[in-house]
């Protein structure tokens, strides 16, 4: 019996190949794109609509009438058709994981890299734009987009993470560093 993770990563791989198929054919990768975007901020921002897409209890009509009610006209008729598509085969409560692979395949496809960073706090334009040029050079991808995530534990420094790739430049990972060359040499 196959692992409930690998099980999930399967199907958010599958709809999401099957929305940039789609999206790839009718030509509206960006519209589709954009629609995505769209979605994880709402979804990001209301914690009762994914537990409401999650939830069994709620009829498959009860979630397609939210759909509509929240995302209106907003949406490429494509991508509210996908969204009715996920409802009706019991899928909507992987939408945010179907949306974040999708964009994980839409920077593929454009030559994106994203980089997970994690700082202490909230970086200035130049700083931001520096991280940026760092990461191009790394990557030597077209562009790259910034995740940025505060975390006061760090005392000071930046945290990087490109794919599986981690540059830890944070205080926090140095004393680490020195703590264990200290605890191997005694």
């Amino acid at each position: 019996m196959k692992d409930g993770g690998v099980v999930r990563g399967e199907i958010l791989e599958r709809y999401a190949q099957a929305l940039m198929s789609l999206a790839q054919q009718s030509n509206i990768v960006d519209q589709v794109g954009n629609d995505i975007n769209t979605i994880i901020e709402t979804l990001k921002s209301s914690e009762d609509l994914k537990d409401f897409f999650a939830n069994p209890i709620h009829k498959a009509e009860q979630k397609k009438a939210v759909l509509s009610q929240v995302f209106g006209d907003g949406l490429h008729s494509y991508t509210r058709n996908f969204l009715m598509l996920l409802v009706d085969r019991r899928r909507i409560m992987f939408l945010s994981g179907i949306c974040s692979e999708f964009q994980a395949l839409l920077r593929k496809l454009n030559q994106i890299v994203l980089a997970e960073v994690t700082t202490v706090r909230e970086l200035t334009e130049e700083q931001t734009q520096a991280l940026k040029e760092k990461v191009l050079a790394l990557t030597g991808a077209h562009q790259v987009e910034l995740d940025i995530k505060l975390d006061p534990e760090l005392i000071g420094g930046v945290v990087i993470k490109i794919g599986s790739q981690v540059i830890d430049a944070s205080i926090r990972g140095q004393l680490r560093r020195i703590s264990l060359r200290l605890g191997g040499a005694a």
